[in-house]
């Protein structure tokens, strides 16, 4: 096991690059520090949204494990330090590749309850209450996180309990919060108390400030009991009956025979030529994985020769990429064990260059011309993403969620975690958009068991059968957009991986009728595409990228995204 001194190393700050000679210090946990980019050979490097999650990935690299011992002890490290998206209570997805040839999907994604049912959030006039779907208990998909985490051990080295033990000291000791998490809890505590019938830890009589130690010993019981029971301390027992319990309080369905029949999903993987890689990617129930092929074998028809990162050229050729892609996401998607899988013809080149027949370089293409038009909602944001590469090779490409920030808000009482609000993620009612704005139809209509469809992402591009780019964003709907300019960057642009990354990214989703566009993009692109009848939404943020890049001479480049507080850890 590891002692506390191990999991609370200091990390050396750095705007620069770490080279791998560089030593790490030890210090209190107290001044945790993050390094945003790290350039090494022969050492794995892990990617997360927090130090502390980076740092126990690479800790059990230095213990023998690979890139899935990594994944494994960072996502369980992140359900504790980074629980507005780390989570037990959500699920997520996996794609890997190993040093020995094979690609892999895991699809751990939440499932409705077996009470689930179409209508299930309309009210007696026929509207859609979208409370009902984004907070609180009726909120909640069965969750698939710890299920996933089991089925993915199967390729790691360690014993699990070995690999759940740093998440398990952070949650008894407790950490220090940064700004960033003190300013989130306390915009939310409304909706904590709104949410919940008894107190939890995330709510205090004061502000939360920069500094304070979160301690959760419920949170620390239940990893206790994972690590001593396996799948059954989560889905059975005392974690179930906590987890049943809750959905009594409110009015949650999610039953004892939901957990116990949870089952995580073995799927091939989308693979797809991109300018001579091979791009390995989650398919449905993601929808990130056939929106990134669509928009990047869209984007080649035409090609981005010759054009500038960010120009007004380059952003329109694929802003109206991405507006088919969205279009197409509504109309087709959902979870394939529940409607006809349609991925084979939405990736073909014949069927896209029929999508792409009417792209105008003068113009932008009139909406109705795109899709259906349905009318647009809300957008939001979350999610988390981890990139890992080993030093034998073996890449994982995770991203996990719990939907909005902290989920339904709703804490399993005695057990520490939050629950997901993932039942958002259906076509609640076709044409209501969710909150993050994306439409949708019947095939991603609510029925009991079935997975809503997702937009996450987790994509590995491999270079003469080897991990190139590790990568993938949290984000809602945008992550499609933002792992698709991240490659695009990389591969057609040639820009080092800290531009990728930290570039101002921009963003369409068919609708609304806008592009999204961060702070910091080019003010001239937008005057010119405005001329093309483009209309833009400005935004203080968009995504929060994770990438691992391999240069020719085998250097691994690894940068955690610049908006939050995301950081990269070596190994040893």
């Amino acid at each position: 096991m590891y002692t506390q001194i191990d999991l609370m190393r200091k990390l050396l700050f750095t705007i620069g690059i770490i080279s791998s000679s560089s030593t790490l210090l030890f210090a209190q946990y107290t001044d945790i520090r993050v390094v945003k980019e790290v350039k090494v050979k022969n050492k794995g490097v892990v990617v997360s949204a927090h130090p502390l999650a980076s740092e126990a990935g690479t800790l059990v690299m230095n213990e023998g494990g690979n890139a899935f011992d990594a994944s494994i002890a960072t996502q369980y490290a992140l359900a504790v330090v980074y629980p507005q998206a780390g989570n037990i209570g959500g699920g997520g997805f996996m794609v890997a590749t190993t040093a020995d040839g094979k690609k892999l999907s895991l699809d751990y994604r939440e499932t409705a309850p077996a009470k689930a049912h179409k209508d299930m959030y309309i009210d007696k006039k026929g509207n859609a209450n979208t409370d009902l779907s984004q907070y609180g208990w009726l909120a909640v998909g069965v969750p698939g996180s710890v299920a996933g985490l089991y089925k993915m051990h199967k390729y790691a080295k360690l014993p699990m309990e070995k690999l759940i033990q740093p998440a398990i000291d952070l949650a008894e000791k407790g950490f220090a919060i940064t700004q960033a998490e003190a300013n989130l809890l306390n915009s939310t505590k409304k909706s904590f108390l709104s949410n919940n019938k008894n107190a939890t830890v995330f709510v205090k009589d004061t502000d939360w400030k920069e500094g304070d130690i979160l301690v959760q010993k419920d949170l620390a019981e239940t990893l206790r009991r994972i690590q001593k029971e396996g799948l059954k301390g989560f889905y059975e027992g005392k974690t179930a009956d906590l987890i049943v319990a809750e959905m009594k309080r409110g009015n949650g369905i999610i039953t004892h025979n939901d957990l116990k029949n949870y089952k995580v999903k073995s799927r091939t993987p989308i693979t797809f030529n991109y300018k001579g890689n091979e791009v390995v990617t989650m398919p449905l129930p993601s929808s990130g994985g056939i929106l990134l092929a669509q928009m990047l074998t869209m984007t080649d028809f035409v090609g981005l020769k010759d054009k500038q990162i960010n120009s007004p050229e380059a952003v329109q050729l694929m802003v109206e990429a991405e507006r088919r892609a969205y279009a197409d996401r509504a109309e087709y998607m959902g979870d394939p064990d529940f409607i006809q899988d349609k991925t084979a013809m939405l990736i073909s080149t014949d069927y896209l260059k029929k999508r792409f027949a009417n792209y105008n370089p003068n113009l932008a293409t009139p909406s109705k011309d795109v899709g259906k038009i349905i009318n647009p909602g809300k957008e939001s944001t979350q999610t988390t993403h981890i990139s890992i590469l080993d030093k034998e090779g073996n890449a994982v490409s995770v991203t996990t969620t719990l939907n909005g920030y902290y989920g339904s808000k709703t804490v399993v009482s005695g057990a520490g975690f939050f629950l997901n609000n993932e039942m958002d993620d259906f076509s609640i009612k076709p044409g209501v958009p969710n909150m993050y704005g994306a439409v949708g139809g019947e095939a991603n209509a609510i029925a009991p068991n079935k997975r809503m469809l997702s937009s996450m992402v987790p994509t590995i591009v491999l270079k003469d059968n080897k991990p190139y780019i590790v990568v993938g964003t949290p984000g809602g709907t945008t992550i499609p957009t933002s792992v698709f300019q991240a490659i695009v960057d990389v591969i057609d642009f040639g820009t080092n991986t800290n531009i990728a990354v930290n570039a101002p990214k921009f963003h369409h989703q068919w609708l609304p009728e806008t592009v999204a566009v961060e702070k910091g993009f080019p003010e001239y692109t937008i005057k010119e595409l405005e001329k093309k009848n483009y209309k833009f939404e400005r935004r203080d943020k968009i995504g929060r990228v994770e990438m691992i890049v391999v240069d020719t001479n085998g250097n691994y480049h690894a940068v955690a995204d610049g908006r939050g507080d995301d950081s990269v850890s070596m190994e040893k």
